[in-house]
């Protein structure tokens, strides 16, 4: 099978990621008061642009099985 989930869950990620860092550089900067100063927002949005990444790397690095083989045939 070709199904590899790390490319879907991915872009996924790196939508939404890329959505909340925008949200927390370009919003209000006020509402942050309540959690100390810190831009929660920004701060996930980059760790999900980031995981983001590292699967979409390691789904295009993954090797391909060429199409006229199958797993397991002709072996014993």
């Amino acid at each position: 099978m070709g199904l590899d989930v790390r490319v879907p869950v991915g872009l996924m990620l790196g939508i939404m990621g890329t959505l909340l860092l925008a949200y927390g550089l370009l919003g209000d900067h006020s509402i942050y008061a309540r959690s100390l100063g810190l831009n929660i927002n920004a701060i996930w949005g980059s760790v999900l642009v980031v995981v983001a990444a590292v699967l979409l790397i390691l789904a295009s690095r993954r090797p391909r099985a060429s199409a006229g083989k199958t797993a397991g045939a002709g072996h014993q």
